[in-house]
């Protein structure tokens, strides 16, 4: 008896599903203790800052892509306590940050909406209407509804608490805080203004100004209404920090045409700090970079620079030794203290109320990870530690009543607000805040590592090993983090990105996978040779040797099969990606490939520029991806936001169609109107479940 033709459609149906579910059974495994969503449930927090009176501090935290602001004060027995200020909802993909407190301590500024990274409004939410604007808002600690501003971004509340300024369209606006309005231009000058600083007293407002080929910083006087340039000059001056008196501004003088960030540079015409009269505009050099090492500027990781401390001292890091560390010198020009000596980095960095001391977080104990440390600005002690052990400092802030806080996490606990005590120890700011559902308790503890390049390199990394063991050798797993100048840790990552793909490692290991976490040539935490690597990038792309040396070396351990070895990366990672399965598709089997840069011509094209340097660009196409594209071999995913304003689109689209001409076998995921960092917890998953689901098929589930 035949079937009749809806039956036998009912059985295509029924056996076409049975075949789907075996397949995803086969290659989507689900991972043995947890979901990658509840490795990303843990709130993130961001942005701390300081008040200056009343003791409190703020942040941002980011509870599976809600962001929303917090503060900690003191509560009835004297200890902090934490509490939201605002109720935001949905994962809408509002970016929210740029922090800053009123003069009195009682309300929060912050910028919302947009990149904050740059860029200006995005329209991730794909609105028929357009992208909606950045704004500036205000909310107070009563706990009542925030108030707008306007339209715009880094807001700078006045110490004398009658107006705040911030930048709308690169320029400068102000909105009168006890009339309020509309807001008025301020500065409407030529170039794009970058940021906004006020004199201690109100009375100025520092600015500075990119004018393209050339920086300038300028003073408005809001009593003249006047203009005042810092000895303008061809060169890039930023950094403005004002004196406790308001009487001068230093500021940082680096040299015209400096190389491309992505070239090696160890050594160059010498960077300085000036000390100018902000009434005036005339300024001198009161200290100069010896040649050499740290003669080519590097700051740290800390948005400020300059910090004018007690004594009169400017504090500063630099690059003396071959290491970033803190000195200091006299503001009216002297010889550079070293506050810091050491083979270690420096990061964050936070001078206390008062001005006597630093507080930073650096490497110093543990290369792999960040502890808290405190020194006086004038080197009068030796520095002394806050923090220690197996867990991650970072972002310290001292508040106005004498506490430090940070942002602490470990291997397996995430990061959150501690207040650190003087024992050494840490308070939670928010206990409870962590949702169940966080597998603390399930998580491996990663090992620091390190491996010889394939040119005799020593290679730092962070390995990952398997939750649940099984019996001979399974897949295994190399990542490469963005940047380059960036450092993997052995815990959670202080830095949203690198928090995220840390838990994105933790589940892969959860899985099965072997992981091998590399830091790379080119990033930070090992000194200014290992940052500033020869032939590095678009100069001959020296990081490959990385690449091949993470290969060999987990291709020598018995837990890994040789022929089940892939590569993931975002970013920078997503060039090493994209390197790697180019010219050793022999030792990797597949790669995820984010938002990767293919070809440095196309990138960098200042490189065919006349005054170039002869055969750069050449140099530059032959360190690509997209120069080997004939030898890859390798299956690849890519995954790239096209409202991506770091790494053009066109650059997924090149690689795409020349692997097409190759027969290579090409996945893309496209998230249309994202940008570079993800701003939606749902990006993050579509790139997560995208990933973990490519590996599974191509390397075969653990």
């Amino acid at each position: 008896m035949r079937p009749t033709a809806t039956a036998k459609a009912a059985l295509i149906a029924a056996a076409t599903a049975l075949i789907a579910s075996s397949v995803t059974a086969q290659t989507r495994m689900p991972s043995h203790d947890f979901s990658i969503a509840d490795a990303l449930s843990a709130p993130l927090p961001s942005d701390m800052v300081a008040a200056p009176k009343g003791g409190r501090a703020a942040w941002v935290y980011n509870a599976a892509g809600v962001r929303n602001v917090w503060v900690a004060e003191p509560g009835p027995r004297g200890a902090l306590v934490g509490r939201a200020l605002t109720t935001y909802s949905g994962d809408d993909g509002e970016d929210l940050g740029e922090l800053a407190w009123d003069a009195a301590g009682g309300r929060v500024f912050y910028s919302r909406g947009g990149s904050l990274e740059g860029g200006g409004p995005v329209n991730i939410m794909s609105r028929p209407s357009g992208a909606e604007p950045q704004r500036v808002w205000v909310v107070g600690l009563d706990g009542g509804a925030p108030k707008l501003i306007g339209p715009g971004h880094s807001p700078a509340p006045s110490p004398k608490g009658d107006v705040v300024a911030f930048i709308q369209g690169g320029q400068v606006f102000t909105a009168d805080l006890k009339e309020p309005g509309a807001p008025n231009p301020l500065i409407q000058t030529r170039g794009e203004i970058a940021a906004i600083a006020w004199s201690p007293d109100g009375s100025r407002l520092a600015f500075v100004s990119n004018r393209g080929d050339h920086v300038l910083i300028g003073v408005y006087d809001r009593t003249s209404r006047t203009i005042a340039w810092m000895a303008p000059s061809t060169d890039t001056d930023t950094a403005p920090e004002w004196s406790p008196d308001g009487k001068r501004l230093a500021f940082v003088r680096t040299p015209a045409a400096t190389p491309s960030a992505f070239v090696a540079r160890r050594e160059g015409r010498a960077w300085a700090i000036w000390v100018a009269d902000p009434a005036t505009g005339a300024a001198h050099a009161v200290w100069t970079a010896d040649p050499g090492r740290g003669s080519v500027f590097h700051p740290a990781l800390s948005e400020r620079v300059l910090y004018w401390g007690k004594g009169d001292r400017l504090v500063f890091p630099w690059e003396k030794t071959g290491w970033l560390n803190l000195y200091s010198i006299p503001a009216a020009g002297g010889a550079a203290q070293a506050l810091t000596p050491g083979a270690f980095e420096v990061f964050n960095l936070a001078l206390t109320p008062g001005g006597g001391e630093m507080i930073y977080s650096a490497n110093g104990a543990d290369t792999d990870r960040y502890h808290l440390w405190r020194v006086p600005v004038g080197g009068e002690q030796a520095p002394r530690a806050l923090t220690e052990g197996h867990g991650i400092e970072d972002y310290p802030v001292a508040t106005s009543g004498g506490a430090v806080l940070a942002l602490h996490s470990d291997a397996r606990n995430a990061l959150r607000p501690v207040t650190v005590e003087g024992s050494g120890s840490m308070h939670d700011l928010t206990p409870g805040v962590i949702p169940a559902a966080f597998p603390a308790a399930k998580l491996v503890e990663p090992t620091a590592v390190t491996f010889t390049a394939a040119d005799g390199q020593t290679v730092h990394g962070q390995l990952f090993l398997p939750a649940h063991p099984r019996p001979g050798a399974g897949p295994a797993l190399l990542f490469f983090h963005g940047g380059p100048i960036r450092q993997m840790l052995v815990g959670w990552h202080p830095m949203d990105a690198y928090n995220f793909m840390y838990a994105m490692n933790q589940y892969l290991a959860n899985e099965g996978y072997v992981v091998l976490s590399v830091n790379y040539r080119g990033g930070i935490g090992y000194g200014l040779d290992y940052r500033e690597a020869i032939n590095f990038g678009p100069d001959g792309a020296s990081e490959y040797n990385d690449i091949v040396g993470a290969a060999t070396y987990l291709r020598a351990r018995k837990d890994v099969d040789p022929a089940r070895i892939g590569i993931w990366g975002g970013s920078y990672g997503g060039l090493m990606t994209a390197l790697g399965l180019s010219r050793a598709s022999n030792l990797l089997a597949a790669g995820v490939d984010y938002a990767g840069v293919h070809d440095w011509r196309k990138m960098l094209p200042f490189l065919d520029a006349p005054e170039a340097a002869k055969g750069a660009a050449e140099r530059a196409y032959a360190s690509s991806a997209i120069a080997t594209v004939e030898t890859w071999r390798s299956p690849v995913l890519f995954v790239h936001a096209d409202d991506d304003r770091n790494v053009p689109f066109n650059q997924t689209v090149e690689m795409v169609e020349a692997l097409r001409k190759h027969g290579v076998q090409v996945e893309q995921i496209i998230i249309p109107d994202e940008i570079h960092d993800l701003l939606r917890r749902n990006s993050w998953m579509t790139l997560f479940n995208a990933t973990d689901d490519f590996f599974a098929r191509k390397l075969g589930a653990p």
